[in-house]
């Protein structure tokens, strides 16, 4: 168990929340000679709880009695909380259990998981509400010139700057690549809705959390009244199977997201999954996008995944394995068993805390 802290290369905001660093919390299982490893993003704190779910519960344990040691995990949790670092714990404890069960089988993890697809689309994402002008030019800008066909942009910390903001990024990257923009919650419905018929005006055709995700109704309102082939997304706080589903029944999105670093691991992205076949529900993956990699080649529903500018370059920095975009598309190193990812240490041991 060990935590890394990475400083941002540049102060990053949102519409609701500013950071200068980030921590990638890692789990290492072995079992005989062969290790696995699974990650999430999430305050060192959840570092010490997942070190205390492991001895307690994953140590000496069965690698392939997976569900019994995961359902042990949410029953140990009870009183901590099913949500935040608790569910963070689980998640990356049952990522490392996926990649050390693939590793043992000698396969990639997308063939374990079952492989839909050989490659899988995604999006660049950044654009963060504390660049200028030019950092925004240049950030999405090069994305396009790199091949990626959707980039994303964060918005909402200056409402009535956003609109301008948008036609910067929309004069950066063209008339060919979709723009697509993410309020993280910081707009009224009524806000949202407005701002939805002047972003279309620049081709945005998705608009992520004009709302915050807690308010279904309001996020229902928007969904309802946005222009025509814009989609509203939503799902990247959800921890459980029922926070999910909630959000399907009530209609207020027509993409889900879901996050393998938060929600259970790669174990509860399959829930997803299954809930958006179910309701024949699109589904995108939030951040991380080593850890989806596989997973994301192999549900159904999913239909590309988020780029996000920090992790990436985390990843990049952290780990062999990285698998770099190609025209806007990632595949899975087939060679490679499991996620396909070793970390170096001798760079990450410069960002332990």
């Amino acid at each position: 168990m060990s935590a890394y802290r990475i400083s941002t290369d540049a102060p990053e905001a949102d519409g609701t929340f500013t950071w200068e660093e980030t921590t990638l919390v890692l789990v290492e299982l072995a079992c005989g000679s062969v290790r696995g490893m699974g990650y999430t993003y999430a305050d060192v704190a959840t570092a010490k709880l997942a070190e205390d779910l492991l001895l307690k519960l994953v140590r000496d344990r069965d690698p392939f009695a997976h569900g019994a040691i995961v359902q042990s995990l949410f029953h140990q949790v009870r009183n901590v909380g099913t949500c935040g670092i608790g569910t963070m714990a689980i998640s990356a404890i049952d990522n490392a259990l996926w990649d050390l069960r693939a590793r043992l089988l000698h396969a990639p993890l997308v063939n374990l998981l079952g492989r839909v697809r050989e490659e899988i689309e995604v999006y660049g994402s950044g654009g963060f509400t504390s660049y200028d002008d030019e950092q925004l030019r240049t950030q999405l800008g090069g994305w396009a010139a790199q091949g990626f066909k959707k980039l994303k942009m964060k918005v909402g910390s200056r409402p009535l700057d956003d609109p301008r903001r948008v036609r910067v990024a929309r004069e950066a990257v063209g008339k060919e690549v979709e723009l697509f923009v993410d309020a993280n919650g910081a707009y009224t419905a009524a806000q949202a809705m407005a701002l939805a018929e002047v972003f279309s005006e620049s081709g945005v055709r998705w608009f992520e959390e004009p709302v915050s995700s807690d308010d279904l109704a309001g996020m229902r309102m928007v969904r309802e009244r946005v222009p025509g082939g814009m989609d509203v997304a939503a799902g990247e706080y959800g921890y459980t199977a029922w926070y999910f589903r909630r959000m399907v029944d009530s209609g207020a999105v027509s993409v889900l997201q879901a996050d393998a670093t938060r929600c259970g691991g790669i174990s509860g992205f399959l829930d997803a999954g299954s809930l958006c076949w179910a309701a024949n529900l699109p589904l995108s993956s939030h951040c991380a996008p080593s850890l989806h990699l596989h997973v994301c080649c192999a549900v159904p529903r999913a239909i590309h995944m988020e780029y996000f500018h920090d992790h990436a370059r985390i990843e990049q920095m952290l780990f062999d394995g990285f698998c770099e975009p190609r025209n806007g598309r990632m595949a899975p190193d087939c060679s490679r068993a499991g996620m396909g990812l070793e970390l170096k240490k001798t760079e990450a041991d410069r960002y332990r805390v």
